[in-house]
């Protein structure tokens, strides 16, 4: 999942249940190259319904829950979900394609399969919005709001459902428009020295960014309480293995708070992370952190051997647009 992408599930999910009444759901699904053995469906109140996958390999239950807006999660990514009264669910997707093959079928549905297309547009609008100038951006953002309400408006949709997606529609925009400065300002660091740092290092003592001039370096910011960043690791330990003995240095900087340096410590070991694991010495307010202008993570940068920046915002180690790159500069 792309950032502007994550930031849009982030802002569907601070939507809340709508009703107070508890109606009986029943919900199934079949998911292709599952990620877990259960699933979890959420809501910001506090609801929670675990789904364990049963013998023929379907995730099925019956539960009650107030309508309204919820999350669900096979433990690695998230989408969104609508639950209405006397709703029967039935999910298909590819896990390896999480995003991109959600459909719901059966009662009470068309809220939920809004939502997923709705993520993919925003997904689609990322890709392509964020590469133009800035009047271009604005006016593209603008005919996307329009297009979104019309769509809204023609939908077979729950009232409730229309009022809250219209003030999802504004935060999204209102996103879209400050992480497209953001990512402006940091592209203008593109080719000049990178901010050092000095942060200690999970094997032991510090390291700074000048004892690994001399060679590429990918730069993972991340934190343990994070989920998109723990979802990017199986395919950063991919990518250690495939560049093993390369010209380039992988290095993740945890900007987890300091009363969590020993659950940082216990997550390196326990998921056997590799690369140059550190941590940040203010998380948030650390130094290098805020000279790149950071306000989400993960984050991901690139530096040449020089100590100059290639890219202050790079391709997450799950975008094939990574390895292109890194072929690219180690052939």
């Amino acid at each position: 999942m792309k950032k502007l992408f994550v930031a849009g599930l982030l802002i569907f999910s601070t939507l809340n249940v709508v009703g107070q009444t508890k109606n009986q759901i029943k919900f199934t699904a079949k998911i292709a190259n599952r990620n877990s053995d259960t699933l979890v469906i959420k809501s910001r109140n506090g609801f929670k319904q675990v789904i364990p996958i049963d013998k023929k390999g379907v995730f099925a239950s019956s539960f009650d829950a107030p309508k309204g807006f919820y999350v669900f999660s096979d433990g690695t990514e998230s989408s969104n979900l609508y639950l209405k009264p006397n709703s029967e669910i039935n999910l298909t997707m590819d896990a390896k394609e999480f995003d991109e093959t959600i459909v719901y079928k059966g009662k009470g549905v068309n809220e939920s399969n809004f939502m997923a297309q709705q993520a993919l547009k925003d997904e689609k609008f990322q890709n392509e919005a964020f590469t133009k100038e800035a009047t271009e951006f604005a006016a593209l953002l603008e005919t996307k709001k329009k297009t979104d309400i019309e769509n809204l408006e023609k939908g077979d949709f729950d009232p409730e459902f229309k009022t809250a997606l219209k003030s999802s529609f504004e935060s999204f925009n209102q996103y879209a428009s400050e992480e497209y400065e953001r990512a402006a300002k940091a592209n203008k660091m593109n080719g000049k020295a990178s901010p050092e740092f000095d942060y200690e290092n999970f094997k032991g003592g510090k390291t700074k960014l000048a004892d690994l001039k001399g060679k590429y370096i990918y730069i993972d910011l991340w934190a343990t309480w994070c989920a998109p960043c723990r979802a990017e690791i199986p395919y950063l330990q991919k990518m250690e293995e495939k560049y093993h003995g390369k010209n380039i240095e992988f290095v993740s900087i945890s900007i987890d708070k300091a009363k969590d340096n020993e659950k940082w410590k216990k997550f390196v070991t326990d998921k056997k992370l590799g690369g140059v694991q550190l941590f940040a010495d203010k998380d948030w307010e650390s130094e290098f952190v805020v000279n790149y202008g950071v306000t989400g993570i993960p984050r991901f940068i690139i530096i040449d051997p020089q100590g100059n920046v290639l890219s202050s915002d790079a391709s997450r180690p799950s975008d094939p647009k990574l390895e292109e790159q890194l072929n690219t500069l180690l052939k």
